[in-house]
């Protein structure tokens, strides 16, 4: 099957591209489970957040916001001790912070509505052919960083949040020639 470039041949990478990545995710805890580990990755690969996202949901209550938001000093502490994550004391502060922003945002209009409302509810579908086309980030992405900033999260600058727009399918950048591609169009939800 002709996927997309990055895919590469990992079993764990393949089956991400396959059957994850760029899939429009709706649900609010699973949107920012994505953002927090999107900020993870930051400096690294994203197969290293794949092969500890398990570890990562273990350490994080399955990244269930409502009990991370009650994370403590020595949580952190606990967690800066686990080999299994990726131990920057910043990023779990942060991820602590988000899930108290993500409580908020949530009980008021809903964490998914916030952000589906950047694209009017429609993913992005992109036209790529070639790796080398697809930008870093975008103006949209940009905005959506500037507003989660404002929000008060970290660790989503206009790239990381354009990566996390792609994983989460409010962005289509499956290349066009990837089965993929199409797929991930038609699970639109229509309103």
């Amino acid at each position: 099957m002709p996927r997309c470039d990055w895919c590469g041949t990992d079993p764990l990478y393949v089956n991400y591209h396959d059957f994850e990545w760029g899939v429009p995710e709706y649900c609010s805890r699973a949107l920012w489970e994505k953002l927090v580990l999107d900020g993870f990755q930051a400096g690294l690969s994203w197969l290293t957040i794949l092969k500890k996202r398990d570890n990562f949901r273990k350490a994080f209550e399955g990244f269930n916001p409502y009990k991370v938001a009650e994370f403590t000093d020595k949580d952190v502490d606990i967690l800066m001790q686990n080999d299994g994550i990726v131990r920057n004391r910043s990023k779990i502060i942060s991820t602590i912070k988000s899930a108290q922003i993500w409580k908020d945002i949530d009980s008021s209009i809903g964490f998914n509505n916030y952000i589906w409302a950047f694209v009017d509810g429609y993913p992005v579908q992109g036209k790529f052919t070639t790796m080398a086309e697809v930008p870093k980030f975008t103006d949209l992405s940009i905005k959506i960083s500037n507003d989660l900033k404002a929000h008060g999260f970290k660790f989503c600058g206009p790239t990381i949040t354009y990566a996390w727009m792609e994983a989460c399918g409010l962005v289509n950048n499956h290349l066009i020639h990837c089965p993929c591609h199409e797929k991930v169009k038609s699970m639109v939800i229509k309103n």
